[in-house]
């Protein structure tokens, strides 16, 4: 009895014990998991663009509550550019190395931390510095969102997934105006960073939850020479950028600034180009469609934020609409966005990249054209306005999606974390040529405006509205430019295939 009844304990030690699988685990044996991971890169992403639109709002409040110059508030927003683009690259080279989960959470917390601090900031300067450390959060935020997001969607779900991700982050536009002014108005200003913070510890623990752990690859030494060389570079030049209106671009700081950020460059390229493992792989850009894609990416971007510089003055300026109602009617722009690049990013599969960018760019290039002719005039109907700035929305939601899909198809596997934060840092180049290049505009069309004959001025109108009417010609230009750059993509072999039918798509 008692050997039966050891060879039975022995039998059954045996026997293969039950593996615990853990949560994430049997999250990801979920099909719709590659969602899971598209929903926590756009939490990351909403946060980013609410801070960034929120914040512009603000500024005029700032210089009240701080008794300063308007232009020294303007670096509340400057800092975290600046800080965001200098350190974009060093970050991404580094989360390919050490892997993206673990860095993608610190840029969370470093952000929603940052958040707190610039809440009870008493000074200017402590806002500022406090706004550097937000923007070392978004570059980190920037460096992984969209190389997890790719590597999870795969190929089939990249244009919705993309779709998606820019939706959150022309909901993240849309919210900023409207919920700041808000906010501002009932709370203070303090309030614009308090709202990111719950956003932030859901962000963190979902992230935590939901991502895929990844340990890098740790090979190679950190190229120290490029991390010195570029953020210096990539500081002057979008200090040049942002500047420009105040300095002029014939001013020897500006062309300063330029020269010395144009040098610096160059001395970076030699040196990626001789580094054994480089900070930013110069291989990206051997690929033409990928070159040209970032560059689209940037121009539409200085196309959106070219515009809601030009009519944030047209309303505030010109009609003298309130902060609250200028916000609400700008926010039309962002929503229409946020419809149109889903659905946009859902239709690459079945009509191809290069039709979906092109048309687009015909419908701002028409909204642009119906706001010049008809909604800025002294007697304006509003709700045609306000279409015709949905109208420019939708156009750029239906090329922003498209593009950054192909751009993104365009980069070689093995480098999609170097081409995400490439796409990251064109989108915030994008931002400084929009505004820079607006408000350059704008103060020259006032001055022609000024200086005109009476006879001139009956021409132009309300000296405001006719400025930005006439300041419409920069965004025609980079329409074009987008447009060129589709063009020559399509050119090339292998790019934008032949649509697919409706069931290859579903199979």
């Amino acid at each position: 009895m008692e050997e039966q009844l050891k060879l039975s304990k022995e039998d059954r030690a045996d026997v293969p014990r039950p593996v615990a699988i853990s949560f994430h685990d049997r999250l990801a044996q979920r099909p719709a998991y590659p969602w899971y991971i598209v929903g926590v890169t756009c939490i990351g992403s909403f946060m980013g663009q609410f801070d960034a639109s929120v914040v512009q709002l603000a500024l005029p409040h700032l210089a009240q509550v701080f008794q300063v110059r308007e232009t020294l508030t303007s670096w509340v927003a400057l800092a975290y550019l600046l800080s965001f683009s200098a350190s974009l690259p060093v970050f991404g080279w580094l989360c390919e190395q050490y892997g993206r989960k673990q860095l993608y959470l610190l840029g969370m917390a470093a952000f929603l931390i940052a958040s707190i601090l610039c809440s009870l900031a008493t000074s200017l300067p402590q806002l500022i510095a406090f706004r550097v450390l937000q923007g070392l959060g978004g570059a980190l935020l920037g460096a992984n969102s969209i190389s997890i997001l790719v590597r999870a969607a795969g190929k089939e779900r990249r244009g919705r997934a993309m779709g998606i991700f820019s939706a959150a982050q022309a909901i993240g536009v849309s919210l900023g105006p409207i919920v700041g002014g808000l906010l501002i108005g009932w709370l203070g200003w303090r309030s614009i960073f308090w709202i990111t913070a719950p956003v932030g510890v859901i962000g963190v623990l979902l992230g935590w939850l939901i991502l895929p752990r990844d340990e890098g690859k740790e090979s190679g030494q950190f190229d120290w020479q490029g991390a010195l060389l570029l953020p210096p570079a990539l500081l002057c030049i979008v200090l040049a950028l942002n500047q420009a209106a105040d300095w002029g671009v014939v001013s020897a700081p500006f062309i300063g600034a330029i020269a010395a950020g144009i040098v610096l460059l160059a001395l970076f390229v030699l040196q990626e180009r001789r580094a054994a493992s480089p900070l930013v792989d110069l291989k990206l850009f051997r690929s033409e469609a990928f070159s040209l894609g970032i560059v689209a990416v940037l121009i539409s971007y200085a196309m959106l934020y070219g515009m809601f510089y030009l009519i944030s003055f047209a309303l505030v300026r010109g009609f003298h609409d309130g902060p609250e109602i200028a916000g609400l009617r700008l926010a039309a722009i962002p929503i229409a966005i946020g419809i149109a690049a889903p659905i946009a990013g859902s239709l690459v599969n079945r009509l191809g990249s290069t039709t979906l960018n092109l048309a687009g760019m015909a419908l701002c290039a028409a909204a642009l054209l119906a706001l010049s002719l008809v909604a800025l005039e002294p007697s304006p109907s509003r709700l045609f306005g306000i279409l015709a700035l949905a109208a420019f929305g939708a156009g750029l939601g239906m090329f922003m999606a498209p593009n950054n899909s192909a751009t993104m198809g365009a980069a070689p596997q093995a480098l999609s974390g170097e081409a995400g934060a490439m796409l990251n840092l064109a989108r915030m180049l994008g931002v400084s040529l929009g505004v820079a290049s607006s408000a350059s505009m704008l103060a020259w069309r006032m001055k022609v405006i000024e200086d005109a004959h009476s006879a001139d001025v009956a021409f132009y109108g309300h000296p405001i509205l006719g400025a930005v009417e006439t300041s419409f010609v920069l965004l025609f230009l980079f329409a074009l430019i987008a447009t060129a750059a589709t063009l020559w993509r399509r050119r090339l072999p292998g790019e934008d295939p032949a649509p697919r039918a409706a069931s290859d798509e579903k199979a």
